[in-house]
């Protein structure tokens, strides 16, 4: 008789490969972490660990899909109060966002040193492409309210919450890239504040904000990161 499949005793044993991963990840770093690393800190087995995950690889999927999930919880009671203009909601989504990574940041900083090189670029897609599916419905959300409340001028709030979703996801490569830049002392501070102005500037077109009346990341983030 074939065994029956309990999901909540399956989706509680996954998380708890995810949360020893993640763990790991901190303590030791992706490059060093092993697939043995993750089963003996959670007493499992191997084959046990491919009834959960194909790879290594898809371990990290699965840790990168749960920051996608904590960062849209974040996200979403900003969204939906209804007390808040549109423009708080922007500035709050984005700053809000910002000290929640800052406060997880030895974890973000391990996680950096492998996320762009070569073998973590299809991980990369799909985080692009979960970050994008998730995030762009909240960002339309907030672009419809500026509209109707007459702050920002798109003509298409739909349109321009997919571009603002895309200049987003870029702004985070880049930042990351930089982050990077800076640990290698190859870039000055000054010169990581104007590449990312750039985009700040870009959102403020984008939705006819007036030149320097918004902030994608403040000082105090610029210096925790950058500095």
């Amino acid at each position: 008789m074939a065994r029956t499949l309990d999901p909540e005793a399956h989706s509680l044993r996954r998380d708890a490969y995810v949360d020893a991963a993640q763990r790991l990840i901190q303590s030791k770093g992706y490059e060093q972490l092993s697939l043995q690393d993750v089963i003996e800190e959670i007493g499992s087995s191997k084959g046990a660990f491919y009834h959960y995950f194909d790879s290594r690889e898809t371990l990290l999927e699965a840790v990168i899909e749960r920051m996608v999930d904590a960062a849209i919880a974040v996200m979403v009671p900003i969204v939906e109060e209804p007390a808040l203009p549109a423009v708080q909601k922007l500035q709050l989504v984005f700053s809000t966002l910002a000290a929640w990574k800052g406060e997880r940041k030895e974890f973000f900083v391990e996680l950096l040193r492998v996320w762009m090189s070569a073998p973590n670029s299809v991980v990369r897609e799909h985080f692009r492409r979960e970050a994008a599916a998730r995030i762009t419905p909240l960002l339309t959300t907030i672009v419809r309210q500026g509209t109707a409340e007459g702050v920002f001028t798109a003509t298409s709030p739909d349109g321009a919450a997919a571009v603002l979703v895309s200049l987003l996801l870029g702004a985070n490569e880049v930042a990351t890239q930089l982050f990077l830049a800076r640990q290698a002392k190859t870039i000055t501070f000054d010169a990581v504040v104007a590449r990312l102005a750039a985009f700040t500037e870009a959102y403020e077109r984008i939705l006819g904000l007036p030149a320097g009346s918004w902030v994608m990341l403040d000082d105090e983030t610029l210096h925790l990161w950058f500095d």
